[in-house]
């Protein structure tokens, strides 16, 4: 991770790991792609392209012979720039335990907010098409109150089902839809959380900010990739006499290799 230029910061071992740790716990919940979909790598910085296995014709520059050429999909880089503040860091090393690490935790929510929504709804600039515009199948609505959300759930399931998909399967709900089946308890105090899980086989339900609505989405493995080059880290830019100016950074690709391995649900 030399590109990263860590050594070059004027931040201690503790500073270093207190940034991790911030980083990973703020990032473990709201990267909801990589919880529903395969998550190969982290391949390397200087890892450039995603093999397609295809290839297309391209003219020779001689006569009488044959040429392919191989189709990749290339990584995109994305980066959020932050700052901390060096008198943060300086009490951390005195051993604070409330440094103020706000511009990172929005950092953090930010890039993966980028990545999910690459996932789910695609990204056409950077050559990904997302898991919701690939899905052959109508948006099943989920309706304006979440105790109708079982049968919205149940429908898209049973759609995988009828495509030969298999389960078990996982739910991607966005921030809103996620409120309201948190908040909601059927009739007898009977959680809806749990009865959205014995639909999906038990399979997992995530909170996917970045997403509008909802998807269900099979979790056999084989159906949608998420290629790491470089997985999220924090890395240098440089620094003033008040504050060490940082980026969170990763590079990934996202293929969708069975379209009707996911059923969206609208909002």
């Amino acid at each position: 991770m030399n590109h990263l230029l860590r050594g070059h910061a004027p931040l201690t071992d503790s500073n270093w790991k207190l940034l991790d740790e911030e980083a990973r716990q703020r990032l473990a919940g709201a990267l909801a792609a990589r919880r529903l979909v395969d998550f190969v790598g982290p391949q390397g910085w200087e890892h450039s392209a995603t093999n397609l296995g295809r290839v297309e014709s391209v003219d020779a520059p001689a006569k009488g012979v044959g040429a392919l050429r191989r189709r990749v999909l290339p990584l995109v880089e994305v980066r959020v720039d932050f700052a901390v503040s060096r008198a943060e860091m300086r009490d951390d090393d005195r051993g604070a335990v409330d440094v103020d690490l706000e511009a990172l935790d929005n950092a953090a929510h930010q890039i993966a907010v980028c990545e999910n929504s690459a996932v789910f709804n695609g990204w056409a600039k950077a050559g990904i098409q997302g898991v919701l515009e690939s899905s052959p199948f109508e948006p099943e609505p989920l309706g304006k109150k979440a105790e109708g959300y079982p049968r919205s759930v149940a429908r898209a399931v049973e759609a995988l089902r009828e495509a030969g998909v298999g389960g078990p399967y996982g739910l991607a709900l966005g921030p809103d839809e996620h409120i309201k089946v948190i908040e909601t308890a059927e009739h007898g105090g009977y959680p809806l959380l749990d009865h959205l899980s014995k639909i999906l086989d038990g399979g997992p339900i995530v909170w996917a900010p970045g997403l509008s609505g909802a998807v269900a989405m099979s979790l056999r493995g084989g159906d949608f990739l998420l290629e790491s080059g470089q997985d999220l880290a924090i890395g240098y830019d440089h620094h003033d006499a008040d504050e060490v100016h940082l980026y969170l950074e990763e590079s990934f690709s996202f293929v969708v290799a069975t379209p009707e391995a996911a059923a969206p649900l609208s909002p």
